[in-house]
């Protein structure tokens, strides 16, 4: 995947957090991100912003870091 796929797959999981974040608390909103990244991306993309988090992870906001833990479980 090339650095653009990765910067829009970054882009993408920040504004799926940032639009859950109405559900109340931040442990709400990382469940809702994460159900919909395990429904909605294909495996290459969770994989990509997995090895992405694991190895730097700085561009994530904290729902989006906290999602992609979840999906590593």
């Amino acid at each position: 995947m090339s650095d653009q796929q990765l910067q829009n797959l970054i882009k993408m999981i920040n504004q799926i957090s940032d639009n859950n974040l109405h559900h109340g608390d931040e442990s709400e909103a990382t469940e809702v991100v994460a159900n919909h990244i395990k429904k909605f991306w294909a495996r290459s993309m969770k994989q990509q912003i997995t090895d992405y988090a694991t190895s730097d992870g700085v561009e994530l906001n904290s729902v989006s870091r906290l999602a992609v833990k979840c999906l590593m479980k």
